[in-house]
């Protein structure tokens, strides 16, 4: 999800910036910068959103799992 998201996001940023007329070096550049910043903050987004998940993980259990 977090990928899919972060494509989304970098995919729109490069074809915004090519739109504005820039070179196309330069529009996927943009995109993957958009790309690397989108992974980071939709990661945070849904960890913060689950943090049953987290202490699960840390406890090496599953977030369900009582006993």
């Amino acid at each position: 999800m977090v990928l899919l998201l972060a494509m989304l996001a970098g995919g729109t940023a490069g074809a915004l910036t090519r739109a504005a007329g820039e070179s196309p070096a330069r529009s996927i550049l943009a995109g993957l910068a958009a790309d690397a910043a989108a992974v980071v903050f939709f990661n945070g987004l849904i960890a913060a959103e689950y943090p049953a998940l987290e202490r699960a993980a840390d406890a090496g259990g599953e977030a369900g799992d009582r006993g």
